[in-house]
Parts: structure tokens; C-alpha cells; sequence
């Protein structure tokens, strides 16, 4: 059961501030078309904040986007959140249907825009096989902005070319925010420039507090304000100790390898690091099961955790 006095002390942090969220992203089995309307449900009746889907290419699951304006039509209040890659899409398509799904779902839409893996074959597969995707990345945005701004765009991108190009329906949100992630200095330099909130990974408290002081600072100089709520992250989280696989993955993804402070496991350990964050200025968290055997059970001990903290 959750701390109700851990649950009062973020209550009063965020009551003048912050607004402290957490979204949900669904395991494997819940993505099933037999499984994925009762998932909806629950997390809508349950009051979580946001489904959050990945856009992975080469993944077993489909595209998210997809499942995202399924959702839309299948849900009320749930926001429906994607990290969404860019690359291997053609941005006038992809600027489309991103507006078209928030349309449909009346504005619940939330994107963060990714890289990809990096993988070699991932790459190859999106038409990027060498190059540098941040830089991408960085034209996707203005790409998007300027057709949801209702803008005629005249450019080259790759084999599409685009004269006074018009969006003819822009999304609902005024502005439909874009997200970024990532940890290095490019990557928080890019979040400073170009974002409207950061969605980092596989960070420690201390990591991600520093690197929103840094977007903080550097914003500023560049005359930009992010919001205090848009700083997040999204985490794993197990309530025993998870198999030696997932383990061994979470740990590639640090230099060190230490995951002490990346991956809680048991209430104790996802309220103690969810405080910490808390503290360091991150107010929405995406939560992903790193044991996903019963999605039912796992969610409503997950919901009675944490939606106690929601703001």
C-alpha cells in the first residue's frame, strides 16, 4: 500500500506548481487485439493520466500511431502519449496524422520525438543508414510546426519536395507540443532549443535533475521558457527481482551498469526513487512493468501506489 504521508508531502510540493502525473505503458500481451480494450478500460477507470506507446520499426508490435487513434476512439479522458521516430516517415504524412489523431481524440494527444534504436539494420531499414539523426530530427520539428501553424512550406527533404505545402485540418491543441529525449549535452542542448518538454530514460535522480537545470539554463539563454512541468522520465519498475535478460538489457543502456538507481523493484524501492525524482523537478513519469505476467493485477497495485501522488 502506498505511504499516505510520502503521498501528503508530494501533495503539497506540487499544490502551487507542479502538476505530477504518471502514464502507463502497456506490456506485449495487453497490445493483443483480444487484450487491449479491456487494458483501455482499466487504466481509464483506474484514473491513470496517459497510455504511452513506443514507436519501434522492427518491433513485434505494430505501429503505435495506430493503435493510438484506435484508443482515441475507445477512451474519453485518457491521454494517449507516443514516442514517435521521424525518420523513415515522410514528414508531410506524418505532420497529417499526428493532427488527425488529435483531433479525434479532442486534444489528448502528447509525442516525443526519438532517434531510434541506432541499430545498423533499424537505420538501413528507415532509409537513414548514415547521417546524423539529431539533425534530422531538428527539421522534422520545424517541418511539423510550420504546417500545425498553418503555414505553406516550400522545401527539399530527401526524394519529397514540398511547394507552399498547406495542411488543410491542424491539430486541436494550439500548439501541439513536441517532446524530446536524451541525456548527452547535444541531446540537452536540442531540448533547450527546440522542445517543449523533456522526456529522458535511464537516468538516475541526480542525472535528471542536473540535466533540467541544464535545459533550464540554457533556454533561458536563448530567451525560451520550459515549462516546470514539462520535465519527465520515463522508468521500469518490477515488484521482484526481474529475469536475468531484462536485467542484462537495462544494463546496456548505462555506462556503468549500475541500474541501482534506474530500475525500483518492490513498492519500498518505487516510492523511495519516485520521491527522489519528485525532488529533483520531475513531475511526469512514464511507468513500464519489467514483469508483465498478469497486466490486470500488475496495474492495480501500480494504480494504488502511485495514483495517490497525482496532482
Amino acid at each position: 500500500m502506498p505511504s499516505w504521508r510520502f503521498a501528503q508531502e508530494i501533495v503539497d510540493v506540487g499544490s502551487g506548481r507542479m502538476k505530477i502525473r504518471f502514464a502507463v505503458t502497456p506490456p506485449a500481451e495487453a497490445m493483443h487485439e483480444s487484450q487491449f480494450d479491456d487494458y483501455l478500460a482499466a487504466c481509464e477507470t483506474l484514473g491513470f493520466d496517459t497510455i504511452w506507446l513506443s514507436d519501434i520499426p522492427l518491433g513485434p508490435l505494430g505501429d503505435p500511431l495506430v493503435s493510438l487513434a484506435y484508443a482515441a476512439a475507445r477512451t474519453t479522458k485518457l491521454k494517449l502519449g507516443m514516442n514517435v521516430v521521424p525518420l523513415g516517415r515522410n514528414p508531410l504524412w506524418l505532420a497529417k496524422q499526428l493532427a488527425q489523431v488529435d483531433r479525434l481524440s479532442g486534444g489528448r494527444l502528447l509525442i516525443s520525438l526519438v532517434p531510434g534504436l541506432g541499430q545498423p539494420t533499424e537505420r538501413a531499414a528507415l532509409g537513414h543508414a548514415t547521417g546524423d539523426r539529431g539533425k534530422a530530427i531538428d527539421e522534422a520539428i520545424g517541418l511539423l510546426r510550420s504546417w500545425w501553424q498553418g503555414d505553406g512550406v516550400t522545401a527539399e527533404v530527401g526524394a519529397y519536395h514540398y511547394d507552399n505545402v498547406r495542411l488543410s485540418a491542424t491539430p486541436l491543441q494550439d500548439p501541439l507540443e513536441i517532446w524530446l529525449g536524451g541525456l548527452g549535452p547535444q541531446a540537452l542542448d536540442r531540448v533547450a532549443r527546440l522542445a517543449d518538454g523533456w522526456l529522458t530514460a535511464a537516468a538516475t535522480p541526480a542525472e535528471a535533475a542536473a540535466g533540467r537545470i541544464t535545459i533550464e539554463k540554457r533556454a533561458a539563454e536563448l530567451g525560451r521558457v520550459i515549462d516546470a512541468d514539462h520535465f519527465g522520465i520515463s522508468m521500469p519498475y518490477a515488484w521482484s527481482e526481474p529475469p536475468a535478460a531484462a536485467l542484462a538489457a537495462l544494463r546496456q543502456r548505462r555506462s556503468d551498469g549500475d541500474i541501482s538507481q534506474i530500475l525500483p523493484i518492490g513498492e519500498q524501492s518505487l516510492e523511495s526513487l519516485l520521491r527522489a525524482h519528485i525532488d529533483g523537478g520531475i513531475t511526469k513519469f512514464v511507468l513500464r512493468s519489467s514483469l508483465s505476467d498478469d497486466w490486470r493485477a500488475d496495474l492495480t497495485r501500480l494504480a494504488d501506489l502511485v495514483l495517490p501522488l497525482q496532482t
